[in-house]
């Protein structure tokens, strides 16, 4: 039977006491010594779609390389995830993922899509929704980097996260592993993590794949000032501004920076009246880190977060690894 879908919307961006911290966030990152701006910003309407079309790119082997690891040990994951499951999905985008796992045979109970983007994500499952009316699909916008939130209602028992992509790269390996142990908390033994990791591999294939040809992953990334201008009514100018990327093998992450082409200066309003600041030629923005693994480093990030029955599938290239592992029992 046909259920309708359920949204929670905890995070609504352009009410106005989440804009007030969103806009208290981007300005304490742009005034930084060090300009930042986090990820979680990336991801607008546009930017959104933008990230949907870098996953199509040859130079981006993520994404295909983890669908082949899905296709051919799909026997061995159904397996591990069991039946009867709720599947949240963090970071789900256009739920494309969660929805080659379900056509595959491999259905939860109910389907718990987590995402930033809540317009998105409401398309999302509406398209996903029409493909698979059986199953039950709640979505819940919110930022989960700060603090996963979850229906109430949902039960506690085979709860299985997926957290595909190698998403957690975003992390570093410290708050990696806090955002690992908040998963354990919220799962008991039933339940599981399948989860996409980056591993360590050539600097010039890491290099190609957040730097394509065409400048996709470059409009990405410049995306970001206008969205900034709007969330602070700034007026940064697109042109102005680079997209670098390149691999910093002494931290094992890619980093992802726009550098201002030459001296300029932004400004916007804020509660105070104005804020302001000048960019030298060549000064950069840091606007992403995505940290890479060997299967040891993040064999260990899952034991010491609380996980044990610890499983990997790879390719033949070992580019890329899917882990599967579940709540180290409390000993009684």
């Amino acid at each position: 039977m046909s259920r309708q879908i359920r949204l929670l919307q905890l995070l609504d961006w352009d009410s106005p006491h989440q804009n007030a911290s969103l806009r208290q966030e981007l300005t304490a990152g742009l005034l930084q010594p060090k300009a930042r701006i986090a990820p979680k910003f990336f991801y607008d309407s546009l930017g959104s779609r933008l990230f949907e079309a870098i996953t199509e790119l040859p130079e981006y082997y993520p994404t295909r390389t983890e669908g082949a690891i899905f296709i051919e040990h799909m026997p061995a994951i159904r397996q591990a995830l069991g039946e009867d499951f709720t599947l949240v999905d963090l970071g789900c985008g256009n739920c494309g993922k969660a929805g080659r796992l379900f056509h595959a045979g491999t259905l939860p109970a109910r389907y718990v899509a987590v995402d930033i983007s809540v317009d998105f994500l409401r398309e999302s499952l509406q398209h996903l929704k029409r493909e698979l009316p059986e199953i039950e699909m709640i979505g819940v916008g919110t930022d989960f980097t700060h603090e996963l939130q979850l229906p109430d209602d949902l039960p506690l028992e085979r709860r299985m996260f997926f957290y595909p992509g190698s998403s957690i790269g975003n992390f570093s390996p410290a708050e990696a592993g806090r955002f690992l142990r908040q998963l354990t908390g919220r799962m008991d033994a039933s339940g599981g993590l399948l989860i996409g990791i980056d591993l360590i591999k050539d600097t010039a294939l890491l290099n190609a794949a957040y730097d394509d040809e065409l400048g996709v992953t470059a409009a990405f990334n410049r995306n970001l000032l206008r969205h900034v201008n709007t969330r602070l009514d700034a007026d940064f100018s697109i042109g102005d501004w680079r997209h670098v990327a390149f691999f910093n093998a002494a931290e094992a992450r890619i980093e992802m920076h726009l550098e201002a082409r030459r001296a300029v200066d932004a400004s916007w309003p804020d509660d105070t009246g104005h804020c302001h600041r000048h960019f030298t030629a060549g000064e950069r923005i840091h606007t992403e880190n995505s940290y890479k693994y060997s299967p040891d480093s993040f064999r260990e990030l899952l034991r010491d977060a609380g996980f044990s029955d610890i499983r990997m599938w790879t390719d033949p290239r070992a580019w890329f690894a899917l882990f599967f592992a579940r709540q180290t029992p409390t000993l009684t």
